[in-house]
């Protein structure tokens, strides 16, 4: 199982060595590289020194200045819909092609899951408020992340990543009811499980994941998005809620076993 392979087709080609089956937990798309400031599509798209500002301001900027210069850059474009959409694409054939069969995957909010149809192929399945029966377990997906209010949806110009309305994202959450596995990309709202130490903030967490957990008492609760996380795991109840890693840096998958 891994989360937040963010580009890294050659790792995710290892993942599933040894395993009977794949899960991916979102965040397969690379748009920005903070290791790398050339990289990623932004990067490719606009240059390092314009994602070196772009990582400050995610830091440091104030009220909406991350989000009006990230506008700022997409409106300079002709095309910039369609500039997007290629970069994108060449990911994904790369990182779709990576992918062993059986596959189980639900998109994270650094991904545009409009366009994984294209991509999935014999035995690759994508799965988002939906359950589905893994070696005899009721696995759960739900992708993408709840809307903070203060974001309003298209307020990123082209680059819509996975951002849900909350009373969508929570209607996927309620169609996940009696799971043995709950898979999701963002974390239940459990502070030390959605603390970044690098970025220094509290990422988005989901109440309704929580609800499932403490409602359904599944064996575990499986989820990525807080790349360096106060707490990688922490018990609920009788659940053992776990990142399972940012596998763009670390390349290790985390083994579910029963």
């Amino acid at each position: 199982m891994v989360s937040d392979v963010h580009g890294n087709s050659a790792a995710l080609a290892r993942a599933a060595e040894g395993a009977d089956a794949l899960l991916v937990l979102g965040d397969l798309i690379d748009y920005v590289d903070y290791d790398d400031h050339g990289g990623g599509i932004l990067g490719k798209v606009f240059g390092a020194d314009a994602v070196a500002r772009f990582a400050s301001l995610r830091v440091n900027g104030g009220p909406g200045e991350l989000v009006d210069y990230h506008r700022s850059l997409w409106a300079g474009l002709h095309d910039a819909r369609a500039t997007l959409e290629d970069a994108v694409r060449e990911q994904y054939e790369r990182l779709f092609a990576a992918l062993p069969a059986p596959c189980y995957l639900t998109p994270g909010n650094v991904d545009l899951p409009h366009l994984w149809p294209e991509f999935l192929g014999a035995g690759v399945r994508m799965l988002d408020g939906e359950t589905t029966d893994i070696g005899g377990l009721c696995f759960g997906f739900v992708g993408g992340l709840p809307l903070p209010p203060w974001v309003p949806l298209g307020s990123s110009g082209p680059w819509r990543p996975y951002l849900r309305p909350r009373d969508e994202f929570d209607r996927a959450c309620a169609a996940l009811a009696g799971v043995d596995v709950l898979c999701s990309h963002v974390p239940p709202s459990v502070p030390e499980l959605a603390y970044d130490v690098r970025s220094r903030r509290a990422e988005t967490g989901s109440h309704a994941l929580l609800e499932i957990i403490e409602r359904d008492r599944p064996r575990a609760a499986l989820f990525g998005h807080v790349h360096q996380p106060l707490a990688s795991r922490a018990r609920v109840g009788a659940t053992e809620c776990v990142n399972v890693g940012y596998f763009r840096r670390s390349e290790r998958p985390y083994s579910l076993t029963w």
